[in-house]
């Protein structure tokens, strides 16, 4: 029986979340005959990992579904293990890029991939937990279900399983390697609140994303489309199209990818910036490899700790730090679809060594860029007023210092890239605490 990894990263409560995906778990198993193991990777804080623990016990024993809720302590003695076996060098580094004491989406990601290749899984899907499933008739309407359908077979077979099929006619023989979708409701990333307060702000500071040679007019368009995934429509029906799936079209709470793509390249390490686990949207699309676009799209809602206070002012440092990394991640799109098919080797898998040696060179690349968008990031926020002029103060004391992480995180990827694939194996052969193999 093919085995999946169906993955709940969280450092919040999030009971009701645990108890929905688990349902998705019970519904893959029921339809697509396949063993289901519901990871659940919990770096919440002790009283919400109780929350979590209570929940866990509570839900249905399935045949087909496992559930591995693992904290932090268990998360590290893994990776320590999988480490150890693998002999690689800087370990202690590499856990700590692994495992680190702040927010890292790509991280937490990274560690899940590992945990589905101990698990002996084909895929792994992610959800988040603050999002829930939209419903159909009174049912939820589970991404999985296009998922199953169509990833990991060569794109002629899972043409018939499509509503459209939209790839080119030369790749009919690769596999598909990614199926998503976005979200409806409240924007990706929690800065409505600077559009209501003024709109031409909310330009100012969302157009920093984009690379700074393109006209006026196409930031314009970015800024129209950015973190507003599917919009608001209700979901009507089915409809699934095979293709190269538009990053801007996915988010990373309702994705699947194949293991042929995440245990041959990693998602950025980077520490508390937001955007970090996009990359391999990119490469799957750059490289070629075919993707299915569905329209199950999943429903997101903003928690209350990054609004006020502490909670605040870390977020919109991760969001600071994610307009940061766009220097090095523009460059690396640019050049990735300039490779093309050329990031696959002669048996269709991506070129690790390839992206990596681009990810090494964008830490050469100047930082004025980077200069800029602090400076301009600090205007903007100074003229909000209230807690965003409190905030330009933070970013005009600690600008030098964000302008070094955004380079260091780029050397922490390539450095993982370089020691992904001895680590993939070594996971592999790696028991998982709480799991009798």
């Amino acid at each position: 029986m093919a085995r999946i990894c169906l993955t709940l990263p969280t450092n919040r409560a999030c009971a009701a979340a645990i108890a929905a995906v688990h349902e998705e778990a019970v519904h893959a198993a029921a339809h697509f005959g396949v063993e289901v193991h519901f990871l659940i990777l919990d770096s919440a804080a002790a009283p919400d990992r109780a929350g979590h623990t209570a929940a866990v016990a509570g839900l249905p024993r399935v045949p087909g579904v496992v559930v591995h809720h693992l904290g932090e302590a268990e998360q590290r003695a893994f990776l320590t293990a999988a480490l150890r076996r693998a002999r690689a060098a800087g370990a202690e580094r590499l856990l700590r890029l692994l495992l680190p004491d702040t927010v890292s989406y790509g991280a937490c990601t990274d560690r899940a991939f590992l945990l589905a290749a101990a698990l002996g899984c084909r895929s792994v899907h992610r959800r988040d937990s603050d999002s829930r499933y939209q419903t159909a008739g009174g049912r939820p309407v589970f991404p999985v279900h296009h998922e199953l359908a169509t990833l990991g077979l060569p794109a002629a077979e899972a043409a018939r399983r499509v509503d459209a099929d939209a790839r080119g006619p030369l790749h009919g023989h690769l596999p598909v390697s990614l199926v998503g979708a976005s979200f409806v409701g409240e924007m990706s990333v929690d800065i409505a609140a600077i559009h209501d307060l003024d709109p031409a702000v909310y330009h100012d500071v969302v157009s920093l994303w984009a690379p700074v040679h393109w006209p006026e007019e196409r930031k314009r368009a970015l800024v129209e489309e950015s973190f507003k995934g599917a919009g608001t429509e209700p979901f009507g029906g089915d409809h699934a199209v095979l293709g190269a799936v538009d990053p801007m079209r996915v988010d990373m709470c309702n994705i699947a990818l194949h293991r042929g793509v995440y245990e041959t390249v990693p998602l950025p390490p980077a520490t508390d910036t937001i955007g970090s686990d996009y990359f391999l949207l990119h490469l799957v699309h750059d490289a070629t490899l075919p993707g299915v676009l569905h329209n199950r799209h999943i429903v997101n809602h903003h928690t209350d700790e990054r609004k006020t206070g502490a909670g605040f002012t870390a977020y919109q440092l991760r969001f600071t730090k994610f307009l940061l990394s766009m220097r090095y991640f523009n460059f690396l799109y640019d050049e990735l679809a300039a490779a093309g098919a050329a990031l696959l080797d002669d048996r269709h898998r991506l070129r690790a060594a390839a992206v990596g040696e681009l990810v090494a060179r964008s830490t050469g690349l100047d930082r004025d860029e980077n200069v800029m968008r602090l400076s301009a990031l600090e205007i903007a926020y100074r003229k909000l007023g209230g807690r965003y002029a409190e905030f330009a103060g933070v970013l005009a004391a600690r600008g030098p210092g964000l302008l070094d992480e955004a380079r260091r995180d780029m050397a922490d990827f390539a450095l993982l890239i370089a020691a992904w694939e001895p680590l993939v194996r070594a996971a592999a052969a790696t028991d998982v605490p709480g799991t009798d193999r």
